[in-house]
């Protein structure tokens, strides 16, 4: 899908500073500034700091607070040593914290599945009511935009990320030669609410996570007449470790349950998973691009990449009941489990698995550009890419028969073919901009994040898809009428499916039953039917990606009038921009339940900009448009579906200056 480059403005020589200031409903607080200027005259300096808050969006009841808020802080600073025209060594550090009471989700439907009907959500309801007289417990509403929750689990979602680099960059003969030596940090303290109710079935839900990597890149870039070229080495190391504890809650056993056990808190109630784990990753690569000016308008790019990628981890998940006894799911010979220990084991099972794979990828591509008239530029390309393999960490799905699905372990690394053609125009005297281009991308081993509604999987895990395509068109425009004007527009049509994916796991509607024998071809016809037998997987080949909009169009204007203000000569303006995207899918095994409605988001601005000052005001989601952001499946098979509703209308002002 491409990637976002992100190039922070360097140290300069010249004393320049910038600062901003925005306010706005919600208790909306923003700052930022930045500073950069010489030490001495060989020797700069920049620092940027940004600071933001904002009132959650979604208020818990149970909690009597809101959460989902924002509480940002950043900080980055650049050193730049230059002691003459050939070197220059920058070194870099940031560091930003996130610190907010989120991220938790709402009720938004409930829909069939095929678990006994006295097995699925509203029927669950009733009966821990009728356990637990007098609370009778419901939803604060069944309105999602009501943005009301009622999560009884601890919420978090804090991160601290952070690092530093050192660049060295050096004119070596007719070339350049580069270093960067990288460090990255991050500490990452989730908590969730698995059960999405709040209702304590699952009672604890952490997994906090602590990485390290480090990055060593080395490259030369040649720039001549005919011939440009650049090849480097790359090498990456990265460990993650993995602290995780899940909870079973009072109303566990009534939740999850039948028969007697379903009437005894105390089989579930204090059941804890609690897991350690690590994953090592280590990757090295060879890289190479050739730039041959065949013409001056014909241009061919050919590059090569081979890359080496190992990956180990180790997972151990320790059970314990109520009691704080460690829990054995494996009977002893000629015996089997208790009814309790079953039941326990049904919920939790005690693994433990040290994965590793390596892989060696061979990548490749061939871009090839023509200038047809000054102002028109042609392009064809070709690229063989891949996405390195991958380790399931946070507890593998169990078998039909409940054993651990240790296969599930690894996932092989995707193999990618991608094919795009495109025009680059301007016209009206440069006034104008046209591009448009058209892809189609093959990708084999497509790693899909599924989820097989089981409570021991964290989310959901990693599968391969044995084939993905995507294809699409993509066109941009953006014209500067005058001084006093400027329009855009872009627009995207991309049909992304799994072309074969014939093993997946199967969306909510078809699951939660007995499930159907192993050798009988599977019947897909009773999707939604409590009590039907479910299939033991799913053929989704044909099905449309999660995630992805068949159509997406973006828009903007802004017009403008000089005027004196405040003895100041200038502009007032006013712009509105606006996006749209037709309906998705939010799970990876569509379902009639996590269908996302298509929807239009408009933004207006207006305000008074001058040499150095811009101050204006901004209306987001200005017509308050109702929207989803998120849809997820609630563990168990009970029909639940869970949401994040998208901000409602927000407003605010924002001051800049610069210098």
């Amino acid at each position: 899908a491409g990637a976002i480059n992100i190039t922070t403005n360097q140290p300069t020589f010249d004393f320049e500073g910038r600062a901003e200031v925005s306010v706005g409903n919600l208790n909306y607080r923003q700052a930022k500034a930045a500073i950069s200027g010489p030490l001495t005259d060989k020797i700069a300096a920049r620092i940027a700091i940004a600071a933001t808050s904002r009132r959650g969006t979604l208020y818990n009841v149970t909690s009597d607070s809101w959460i989902n808020e924002q509480d940002n802080l950043g900080l980055r600073g650049q050193l730049l040593f230059q002691p003459n025209e050939d070197l220059s060594i920058t070194v870099a550090g940031d560091y930003s914290k996130q610190d907010p009471e989120g991220y938790g989700t709402t009720y938004v439907r409930v829909g069939r599945t095929q678990r006994a009907l006295t097995r699925q959500y509203d029927a669950l309801v009733a009966a821990v009511n009728a356990a637990n007289p007098g609370p009778n417990y419901a939803v604060p509403s069944t309105n999602p935009y009501a943005r009301l929750t009622d999560l009884d689990a601890s919420l978090n979602a804090g991160n601290k990320i952070g690092g530093a680099s050192v660049r060295v960059k050096w004119d070596v003969g007719p070339g350049t030669f580069t270093s960067i030596s990288a460090w990255r940090f991050w500490d990452w303290k989730p908590e969730n609410d698995r059960d999405f109710t709040g209702l304590s079935i699952v009672s604890k839900s952490q997994n906090p996570s602590q990485q390290d990597q480090y990055s060593q890149e080395f490259r030369y870039n040649y720039e001549g007449d005919k011939i440009d070229f650049v090849v480097g080495l790359f090498g990456f190391k990265q460990r993650i470790d993995t602290q995780g504890t899940e909870q079973q809650g009072a109303d566990a056993s009534k939740w999850s349950l039948t028969g007697a056990l379903a009437n005894d808190p105390s089989v579930l109630q204090g059941l804890t998973a609690t897991n350690r784990q690590y994953l090592k990753s280590t990757s090295a690569a060879l890289f190479g691009q050739l730039s041959w000016k065949v013409t001056d308008a014909l241009t061919i790019q050919p590059g090569v990449r081979v890359n080496y990628d190992k990956k180990s981890g180790f997972y151990q998940r320790i059970v314990t009941n109520g009691g704080g006894q460690v829990i054995n799911c494996t009977p002893a010979p000629g015996t089997g489990l208790s009814a309790v220990l079953a039941a326990q084991c049904g919920v939790y099972q005690p693994q433990e698995s040290a994965p590793s794979d390596s892989a060696w990828n061979f990548t490749y591509d061939f871009n090839v550009n023509y200038k047809v008239a000054p102002d028109i530029l042609a392009y064809a390309t070709y690229a063989k890419s891949f996405k390195t393999l991958g380790i399931n960490q946070n507890g593998l799905p169990l078998n039909a028969d409940n054993t651990v699905n240790y296969d599930a372990s690894t996932v092989k690394p995707e193999s990618i073919d991608h094919f795009e053609v495109g025009l680059k125009t301007q016209f009206f005297d440069r006034r104008a901009t046209f591009n448009l281009s058209a892809f189609r991308t093959g990708i084999k081993n497509f790693q899909a994040t599924v989820n097989g509604g089981q409570f021991g999987t964290v989310r959901g895990y990693l599968a391969n898809a044995d084939k993905v395509r995507t294809q699409g068109i993509e066109a941009d425009l953006k014209i500067v009428a005058s001084d006093r004007f400027t329009a855009y527009a872009n627009g995207a049509y991309t049909d992304a499916k799994y072309k074969k994916f014939t093993n997946a796991p199967c969306p909510p509607e078809l699951s939660g039953g007995t499930l159907q024998p192993a050798n009988v071809v599977p019947n897909f016809s009773q999707p939604g039917v409590p009590g039907a037998l479910s299939p033991r997987q799913c053929d989704i080949s044909g099905q449309r990606l999660p995630g992805v909009s068949k159509w997406a169009f973006s828009y903007g204007a802004e017009a403008n009038a000089p005027v004196t203000l405040l003895a100041k000569e200038g502009q007032v303006y006013l712009g509105v921009d606006g996006n749209y995207r037709s309906l998705w899918n939010s799970n990876a095994s569509p379902s009639i339940y996590t269908e996302v409605k298509g929807y239009t988001l408009t933004n207006f601005r207006a305000g008074f900009r001058a040499e150095g000052f811009d101050v204006f005001g901004w209306v987001r989601n200005a017509f308050d448009v109702n929207y989803v952001e998120l849809l997820q499946v609630a563990p168990g098979n009970t029909g639940l579906i869970a949401g994040v509703a998208g901000d409602a209308r927000t407003w605010g002002g924002t001051v800049k200056f610069s210098f």
